[in-house]
C-alpha cells in the first residue's frame, strides 16, 4: 500500500449559463495574474532605470515582494478599483492567478541565478484571451455529488458530468482518497474537471518480477522489445492528415480575422476551425491511449524496464523527422513508464544518452565506429551476427542492466579505451560517430606537438618500408 498524488479527469455537460460562468472564472484569474505582473514588471523596470542614473542600491525604489501570500494581500487592497466585478466569481480564481504568477516569477529567478537546471526560462508575458481557459478550486464547496453524475463547484453549483464518476466515488466513500484541488479547464472545444487526489493505492507486482526488457524506440516501428516483439507504429497523425489538410484549404477560403482592418472571423470560419480542433483532439487521445496499453503492459509483466535518454528536443529540430518524432510521443512513453512503474514498485533504468546501443553488437561487445541511420540491418564484422538494427539495440539496453550488477569487465561495450579487447583501433574514436563525448573545447583541433627528430625518422623509415 502506497500513498500517491493522483488526478482524476471528467469532461463535463454544461447546463444554460454554466459555460457563461465558468468563461467569467477564467477571466477573473487572468485578471489577476496580469495585475501582478504589471505591478512586479512595472517596479523592476523603475529600479532598473534608477541603476542607470548612478543611484546607489539603498536609493532605488523598494522592490516588491512577489511571493503568493504578499500578491494576494495586496490584491485585496486594490481589488474594488482593479476590479470592481470581483464578487461575481469566486474568490479562489483570483488566488489561482497569483499564485501561478508567483510560481512563474521564482522560476525565471532561479532559472536567472544558476538553481533550476534545464533550459533557461524567460520573464513572465501577460496572457491574452486567446490563451488557454483554466481556473483552479482549493477551498470551498466542491466535489463529487451524490448521485454520482454531477461534481460541485464553487459559485456555479452542480455540473453534470459525461460519464459516471463511480470510480472516484468509491475510493472517497472507503476513505481511502481525498480529494486535495480541483481544476476546470477548456480543451478541444470542451470543458473538464481534473481532481488532484490523495490515494492509497494497493501496489500489485508484476507477473515476472526477475524480467529485464529493453525498449527501444523508434519511427518506422513505436517500440521494439529485447523479447523479439516489435508494437507498430500506427501513424494516427498521417492517418488525419488528408482531412486536415483539407479543412485547412477550407478554413482558408473563408474570411478568417483579422487584427489591421479588426476584421470580425465569419460564423462558417469558425465552424470549420472547430473542426479542425476536434481532429487534432481525436489523434492526440488515441495517440495517448495507445501509449497507456503499451506502458501498462510493460509494468505489469516485467520487474525492470531500460529505456534510453533520447534527446527529443533535438531530434524535433530535424524538419525531416519533426513530423515522424512528435507522432510517436517518446517524451510522454517515458513519463507513462516512470510513474506506473512507481505505483508498482517496477524498476525504471535509464541508459545514457551516449550509450552506443544500435552500435553494439549484442553477441560479441564490438563497438562500430560509424552506423549510418539507413543501415536497418545489423552486420559484426567479428563474429557474424546478422540482426535487426533496433532489435539489437534492444537487446543491448537489457543487457546494460545485467552488465553493472555483475562485474565492471561487462562494461566493456562502452567506447572506452580499456574496453573489450576485441575492439578495433577505430572504436576509440570520439564525437558523433561512436557516441562519446567529445574532448573539451568542442569545435577545435587538438594541436599536435612538435615531432621530434626520432619520431619523424621512425615515420619516414615506416613509410619506406
Amino acid at each position: 500500500m502506497s500513498s500517491v498524488i493522483q488526478a482524476y479527469r471528467f469532461a463535463l455537460d454544461l447546463g444554460p449559463g454554466q459555460e457563461q460562468a465558468l468563461r467569467s472564472h477564467c477571466g477573473g484569474r487572468r485578471r489577476a495574474f496580469n495585475w501582478g505582473l504589471a505591478r512586479i514588471k512595472a517596479n523592476l523596470d523603475q529600479r532598473a532605470a534608477e541603476r542607470t542614473c548612478g543611484l546607489a542600491e539603498a536609493e532605488l525604489t523598494p522592490s516588491l515582494w512577489w511571493s503568493a501570500y504578499s500578491l494576494r494581500k495586496d490584491w485585496n487592497l486594490a481589488k474594488d478599483e482593479v476590479a470592481p466585478w470581483w464578487a461575481e466569481n469566486s474568490k479562489e480564481v483570483y488566488s489561482c492567478g497569483l499564485a501561478d504568477l508567483a510560481a512563474a516569477l521564482g522560476n525565471w529567478a532561479d532559472s536567472k541565478r544558476g538553481k533550476r537546471k534545464g533550459r533557461g526560462l524567460g520573464f513572465p508575458r501577460f496572457k491574452g484571451k486567446r490563451s488557454g481557459l483554466s481556473c483552479r478550486f482549493t477551498t470551498g464547496a466542491f466535489g463529487l455529488a451524490e448521485d454520482r453524475r454531477h461534481v460541485k463547484l464553487p459559485r456555479i453549483g452542480l455540473v453534470r458530468t459525461h460519464e459516471s464518476t463511480r470510480k472516484l466515488a468509491r475510493h472517497v466513500e472507503r476513505g481511502t482518497a481525498r480529494i486535495r484541488s480541483a481544476t476546470v479547464s477548456h480543451r478541444g472545444g470542451r470543458w473538464f474537471v481534473s481532481f488532484s487526489v490523495e490515494i492509497t493505492r494497493a501496489s500489485t507486482a508484476p507477473s515476472r518480477p526477475e524480467s529485464v526488457v529493453g525498449v527501444d524506440l523508434g519511427v518506422k516501428s513505436l517500440a521494439v522489445l529485447s523479447t523479439g516483439e516489435t508494437i507498430p507504429n500506427p501513424r494516427h497523425l498521417d492517418v488525419a492528415l488528408g482531412e486536415l489538410r483539407r479543412l485547412q484549404r477550407q478554413a482558408a477560403r473563408r474570411a478568417g480575422p483579422d487584427r489591421r482592418t479588426r476584421r470580425v472571423p465569419s460564423n462558417r470560419w469558425r465552424k470549420t476551425q472547430a473542426r479542425i480542433t476536434r481532429l487534432h483532439t481525436r489523434v492526440a487521445n488515441v495517440r495517448r491511449d495507445g501509449l497507456h496499453k503499451l506502458t501498462t503492459a510493460l509494468v505489469r509483466t516485467h520487474g525492470t524496464v531500460v529505456i534510453e535518454d533520447l534527446n527529443v528536443s533535438g531530434m524535433i529540430r530535424n524538419r525531416r523527422l519533426a513530423r515522424r518524432v512528435a507522432g510517436v510521443g517518446m517524451a510522454e512513453l517515458r513519463r507513462q513508464i516512470e510513474y506506473k512503474a512507481g505505483w508498482s514498485g517496477v524498476r525504471v533504468h535509464v541508459a545514457d544518452r551516449w550509450y552506443p546501443s544500435s552500435k553494439t553488437c549484442s553477441a560479441c561487445g564490438v563497438v562500430k565506429a560509424k552506423l549510418c541511420l539507413a543501415e536497418r540491418i545489423y552486420r559484426c564484422e567479428v563474429c557474424g551476427l546478422v540482426l535487426d538494427r533496433d532489435l539489437n539495440a534492444a537487446r543491448n539496453l537489457a543487457a546494460l542492466v545485467q552488465c553493472e550488477t555483475s562485474s565492471p569487465s561487462c562494461g566493456a561495450t562502452r567506447n572506452e579505451p580499456a574496453g573489450n579487447p576485441g575492439k578495433t583501433r577505430t572504436t576509440r574514436a570520439t564525437g558523433t560517430a561512436t557516441g562519446r563525448p567529445a574532448p573539451t573545447g568542442t569545435g577545435h583541433r587538438r594541436r599536435r606537438k612538435a615531432p621530434t627528430a626520432s619520431t619523424q625518422w621512425t615515420h619516414v623509415h615506416s613509410h619506406f618500408r
